[in-house]
């Protein structure tokens, strides 16, 4: 430690002495002072030169005024994507022949926008600028890229506020769940991206066995060109920004369509990215926004210029998008439904998990593709666990957090309204039959007709216990604040009621002893699985998401998602190329003079580099030298 401190010290001690003309200066103090300086100096420099090319470039993208708690607009009483339809004030002009969405706020039936819908040449037009400006945008640094990410991060960072209460706007959720959901999520993969993108992407070096030890192996990650994505609502800013930006980062272009419900959010979070790419000094034409209806998507999903296809939503329409990429083989990730579970081992303290629990299936209005959709709980367990639920349940507050009010938001909700109503019947049709079977239901089950919002797409929080596994409402995904109760008397039949459904998108174990957990966790079929958590393989941004059975296939997040998103090519090239190159021996050269020793020759070499210990192979040796001199 003496010795550290004399070194930091003592060039200030030899810059006092040289200052005072104390003859104790030494020509070689004042030496070593004059490298320490210009060492710092040549620092200062280089870290400047490196502020001045990586760091974040600041970008303006201005609030949209429905964002603003006191804004106003038309309440709509038959609020829905085809309100334009039976409301003319809502056209904000007629050309013929044309289809229009409207946006609405959920939570309070307000008018947000009315848009034209894109056709096929529209979404065929849109294509070709991204095809056009990926050109340039391929030849673009892993540093370039990196900016890009981090002016990214620092503006939604600096402008978090503001994004949550846009699609807070478009989805009617609240705040919290916004800013879980959209906000933390999205600078996950952001930082990740910034530290590990170019990892994931760079050429690799691969092993060469002893056959072809004097060759060298290489993998490099060329981008595809212009990609796809197909996203749901549920997450209007993650959903978009995820996959533009990972398909950035591996030097695409890309063409996204976002859902109906969320065209108004999505079109801003996508002007963000235009902004800070013109302020980087790159094309904001590689990345695109397609906005239709599902009868002209196929302008998307079988174009020959889309080279990948990222799709997030039902099963139903997951289907529809892989057969139409048929039409070119174009490969597809899916990301569908899911009905994930939560095992409650025996002994589990109810009360400690209890909260992770009502956040998993109550987050977001139950609006998530890793939602708890069912918890099973062993019996012992089952009727404290209803009791706690019943009465936190009882307790939620929903509502609009952007209602116009003298106070801004309204801080006392926890829950937001759906995205429509559009689901509710089948929802309720759902709750009566399993109540006519016998399963119990204290709290919720049906729609809320809220007294402060005129917004009519809330569902109540609801409870429903005594679940049998075989039941419709036990296999299908609900995706609505409703939490289910499942019981069981072992751990293998809790294995096998969460397994047994259609669905393996995710799932959690929860239990007080780890190592039984993980044991459980492994039996599980499905994609990921949190352990006395819920949803956290989801932070970790280096981990690959998605499922199985009819939960989809392939995987977005980590660095298998990244590389589904490049065409990985194999290189190899002579490792000593002036001395040691391939050559065709005599033997098998042709035309082939002698069968018998052209085998001996290649049973040889077979038995050489791959028999069972070193006689054999010795043996190989000789055989392959003796069909070789014949």
């Amino acid at each position: 430690m003496r010795n550290f401190i004399s070194v930091i010290f003592h060039p200030l001690r030899t810059l006092n002495l040289w200052l005072e003309n104390d003859p104790n200066a030494s020509v070689l103090d004042v030496i070593y002072l004059l490298t320490v300086f210009s060492a710092f100096g040549i620092y200062l420099v280089y870290d400047r030169y490196q502020k001045a090319r990586n760091n974040a470039i600041p970008f303006r993208h201005h609030a949209p005024e429905p964002a603003d708690p006191q804004w106003e607009s038309i309440v709509l009483h038959d609020a829905n994507l085809k309100s334009h339809l039976t409301n003319p004030e809502l056209m904000p002009f007629h050309i013929q022949g044309r289809e229009y969405i409207t946006s609405y706020d959920p939570a309070n039936s307000l008018h947000i926008k009315t848009a034209i819908a894109d056709t096929k040449p529209e979404i065929e037009a849109r294509i070709a600028r991204a095809r056009t400006a990926q050109r340039t945008w391929c030849n673009t640094t892993f540093s370039e890229r990196r900016r890009v990410m981090r002016s990214l991060l620092k503006w939604l960072v600096e402008n978090q506020d503001v994004c949550a209460r846009v699609a807070c706007r478009d989805t009617g959720k609240t705040l919290i769940d916004a800013a879980l959901g959209e906000i933390l999520t999205t600078c996950s993969k952001l930082e990740w991206l910034i530290n590990h993108g170019e990892q994931a992407l760079q050429t690799e070096t691969r092993y060469s066995n002893l056959m072809m030890i004097y060759k060298k192996s290489q993998v490099i990650y060329e981008p595809k060109g212009v990609v796809g994505a197909i996203v749901s609502w549920n997450y209007p800013l993650h959903n978009a920004w995820s996959p533009i930006i990972a398909a950035l980062f591996a030097g695409n272009a890309i063409v996204l369509k976002c859902s109906e419900h969320v065209i108004w959010s999505t079109d801003w979070f996508i002007g963000a990215i235009h902004q800070c790419l013109q302020a980087c000094g790159h094309d904001p034409d590689i990345v695109q926004m397609v906005c239709c209806w599902p009868d002209q998507a196929e302008g998307l999903t079988k174009s020959p210029h889309i080279k990948h296809i990222t799709f997030i939503g039902s099963e139903e329409v997951g289907r529809k998008v892989a057969i139409a990429a048929t039409e070119h083989l174009t490969p597809v990730t899916l990301e569908l439904g899911g009905k994930d579970p939560a095992i409650i081992l025996p002994d589990t303290d109810l009360h400690k998990w209890a909260s992770v629990w009502m956040r998993g299936i109550f987050q977001n209005a139950g609006q998530n593709c890793i939602g708890i959709e069912r918890l099973i709980v062993h019996s012992e367990q089952y009727d404290d666990l209803y009791d706690i639920l019943v009465d936190r349940v009882s307790k939620l507050r929903f509502g609009s957090v952007l209602a116009p009010s003298p106070e801004g938001y309204i801080n006392t909700v926890d829950c937001g309204s759906m995205i429509s109503n559009d689901r509710f019947e089948m929802l309720q049709d759902l709750i009566f039959a399993a109540q006519n079977e016998g399963a119990q239901m204290e709290v919720g089950g049906r729609a809320i007709r809220h007294s402060h919002h005129a917004g009519n797409a809330y569902f109540a929080g609801t409870v429903v216990g005594d679940v049998n596994p075989k039941w419709e409402i036990a296999q299908k995904e609900l995706f609505a604040p409703i939490a289910l109760l499942i019981r069981y008397d072992d751990i293998e039949e809790a294995i096998k009621i969460a397994n047994g459904t259609r669905y393996g998108l995710g799932a959690s174990v929860f239990g007080p002893h780890q190592d039984l957990c993980l044991e459980v966790a492994k039996e599980l079929e499905c994609g990921m699985v949190s352990i006395n958590d819920f949803g956290v393989f989801y932070l970790n941004q280096d981990l690959p998401f998605g499922g199985t059975k009819a939960s989809g296939y392939g995987r977005f997040g980590g660095p298998e998602g990244l590389r589904a998103l490049t065409n990985p090519k194999a290189i190899i090239e002579d490792r000593f190329p002036t001395f040691l190159q391939t050559n065709i021996p005599k033997v098998l050269d042709y035309p082939i003079r002698s069968l018998v020793r052209s085998w001996d020759f290649v049973s040889g070499l077979v038995i050489l580099m791959y028999g069972d210990g070193y006689r054999e192979r010795f043996h190989g040796l000789l055989q392959l030298a003796n069909a070789a001199r014949r």
